[in-house]
């Protein structure tokens, strides 16, 4: 079976290929000769993996699952949400995002937060979506050098390391796109079988 997974992000790419069973090739945005943006313009994580999933499925035939996530902090309202890649503007800076969150948590007591990540799924003309939350909280300093974006501030509950300082294996067993990607595996080895 091939599948078009809709993301020019290589980090996430790699990350998910890691878990996808044999029988399931992945494809790239770029195998399918999609060089555009892909459009995320709806507000909710939700509708931006749907928008992405029906704007590949539409505009190049091929049945597709998308990707989105965000970091939803309790104190600040579940923001940068469905923002969270221009937190600190378009530049989409990591570093920058970061840096950005630590100084609005700074004497904040409460800094639990979540990673969310919604899939979603457009196979044989039919839509599914798939939801991973990942609970835990926001030190106070980046620690870690593996993973990408939020990964060396975000410390998931019961667990001493952040993401960044995990292995591969084990961020894809606990964390957020580890778990909605495990929904959509279980689903489409059914699909299959």
């Amino acid at each position: 079976m091939e599948i078009v997974f809709a993301t020019n992000n290589l980090n996430k790419l790699k990350e998910v290929q890691s878990i996808m069973p044999t029988h399931i090739k992945l494809l790239s945005l770029k195998d399918i000769g999609c060089f555009e943006d892909v459009p995320e313009t709806q507000n909710t994580i939700e509708g931006n993996a749907i928008q992405k999933a029906e704007y590949v499925k539409t505009q190049f035939g091929h049945d597709c699952f998308a990707d989105d996530t965000g970091l939803e902090v309790a104190v600040l309202d579940g923001s940068p949400g469905v923002y969270s890649a221009r937190y600190a503007g378009a530049q989409r800076s990591a570093e920058d995002n970061m840096t950005k969150l630590l100084s609005e948590l700074q004497n904040k007591p409460n800094r639990s937060a979540q990673f969310k990540t919604v899939i979603a799924l457009s196979l044989n003309n039919e839509l599914h979506t798939f939801t991973g939350i990942c609970k835990g909280a926001i030190i106070e300093e980046k620690l870690g050098e593996k993973g990408f974006g939020y990964d060396p501030v975000f410390l998931p509950d019961g667990h001493n390391q952040t993401f960044a300082e995990m292995d591969l294996a084990l961020k894809n067993t606990i964390g957020h796109r580890g778990k909605a990607i495990s929904q959509l595996i279980h689903f489409l080895n059914r699909d299959i079988t």
